[in-house]
């Protein structure tokens, strides 16, 4: 039996077929994953959302106001809460590029005075056991209560008021630029989220 010659063409049919069948496979799988992924990045706001308001009756995933700005690629993400008819604050998306690895998004829970009332990370690709503390309750509770009208939501070392995680001041700025896009937003539409829902 002769052993067949390599040729480009030859060589370069192979690649079209073992390309086409790696596409086709990862397409496929992709297909399969789309819904699970959705479901997973649903529950995962559901929960962050539940973490940053206080106690709410209405449905914030329907009642969502996306609203177009500048600063973000993506839309705002605004969800006014509602408990019984009366509006008892609101959950803001906000982010930042300028994390240490780049996004930082965040889910900021206002009350109707514009206080926070928690903070919760949706998004972050920051350093392990640095940057990733801005998670963590001692960094967190730093925010709660305090309206960033009258608490400056600059790092300390820039003049501001926030501590910074240490070693990840990087981190820490982004953070703190992401709350303060969301309180801005939150001002902003204030009264337009009010009037949302009812």
């Amino acid at each position: 039996m002769s052993k067949k010659e390599s040729s480009f063409l030859n060589m370069a049919l192979s690649l079209i077929v073992i390309t086409l069948v790696a596409g086709l496979s990862l397409g496929f799988i992709n297909d399969l994953t789309l819904e699970p992924k959705q479901k997973a990045k649903l529950l995962k706001k559901t929960n962050a959302l539940k973490t940053v308001l206080p106690v709410f009756d209405n449905n914030l995933v329907a009642d969502v106001l996306k609203i177009k700005s500048e600063q973000v690629k993506d839309s705002i993400e605004m969800y006014p809460a509602f408990k019984e008819n009366e509006f008892v604050g609101a959950a803001i998306t906000g982010s930042s590029e300028k994390g240490f690895s780049g996004l930082v998004k965040l889910m900021v829970g206002f009350k109707p005075d514009g206080s926070i009332e928690n903070i919760a990370v949706l998004e972050q690709k920051e350093t392990p056991g640095l940057g990733t503390k801005m998670k963590d309750e001692k960094f967190l509770k730093q925010f709660r209560g305090k309206n960033p009208s009258n608490f400056d939501l600059k790092v300390t070392k820039d003049g501001g008021e926030v501590d910074a995680l240490t070693g990840a001041t990087i981190s820490t700025r982004a953070f703190s630029e992401a709350t303060q896009m969301a309180f801005d937003e939150y001002m902003k539409n204030k009264e337009s989220i009010k009037q949302s829902v009812n």
